[in-house]
């Protein structure tokens, strides 16, 4: 299995033991970039919060460990989060 297929249908910061998505949650599909097919808790995010998009701490992102990746909602989907790029 290579690392594609490890982290499809896995949450964002999840238990390693526990990795999937939990009943009465909200999630948004990361779509591209490092973290692309992972799943976001979006539950506690204010709509405008969820508006701004986040920015997700990764460590195989372009900056390495200490990095993060930008995701913000696709217009007229705001289920998928797409990529905007790497920051330090």
């Amino acid at each position: 299995m290579d690392e594609a297929e490890f982290m499809r249908g896995r949450v964002y910061g999840a238990d390693h033991d526990n990795p999937g998505p939990r009943i009465g949650r909200v999630y948004a599909h990361l779509v591209g970039g490092p973290l692309d097919g992972l799943l976001l808790d979006i539950t506690d995010l204010t709509e405008g919060e969820r508006g701004r998009g986040v920015s997700l701490a990764t460590e195989i992102g372009r900056y390495g460990p200490g990095g993060h990746c930008a995701y913000g909602p696709r217009p007229g989907d705001p289920r998928r989060f797409d990529w905007r790029g790497d920051v330090p």
